[in-house]
């Protein structure tokens, strides 16, 4: 009678269970889809910018390290004209190309805010990772703006930190 009353008991909770739903992805920015042609704009200011990511801290020794979740904003500060990105080359600590995100110029429209997502799996860039950006807008417009989230969560404990792009 135990027994059965046991295999009950542990069916009705196996079956209680909810299906564990995996969490969305964040959708990539299309980049194809935000492509200019940037030869039809008369006198645009160019510009570049730098932008220093961690994919990974140390903690208690150089010899242990917490992986990061990295999101870097590429941020349009002016309320009335586009800025336009002609680079977004990501690097590594040892100043390697990881990853060149464009492959033609994009547009960023006012006040929008677009976004790269670097895993927190993605140890490629290691503890002195980087961005560097190139960007051009109008004459007497805003310059871009570009900063970083980091962020992990492991137990009880969570760690986060921004980094804030400067211009070169």
């Amino acid at each position: 009678m135990k027994l059965l009353l046991s295999i009950l008991f542990i069916s009705m909770m196996f079956y209680s269970c909810e299906e564990k739903v995996a969490p969305t992805p964040i959708n990539p920015v299309n980049w194809s889809s935000r492509s200019i042609n940037l030869q039809d704009k008369d006198s645009l200011t160019t510009g570049n910018s730098y932008l220093s990511v961690y994919s990974e801290i140390y903690s208690v020794t150089e010899h242990r390290t917490i992986n990061l979740t990295t999101t870097v904003s590429l941020r349009n500060v002016s309320s009335s004209d586009s800025v336009y990105i002609t680079k977004a080359n990501y690097h590594n600590t040892n100043g390697d190309l990881i990853r060149s995100y464009l492959k033609s110029p994009i547009y960023i429209k006012p006040l929008e805010t677009i976004e790269i997502i670097i895993n927190e799996k993605d140890m490629h860039g290691g503890s002195g990772a980087n961005f560097v950006f190139d960007w051009a807008t109008e004459t007497q417009s805003l310059e871009p703006h570009f900063e970083a989230v980091m962020i992990t969560t492991s137990g009880q404990q969570g760690i986060s930190f921004t980094t804030q792009g400067i211009k070169r």
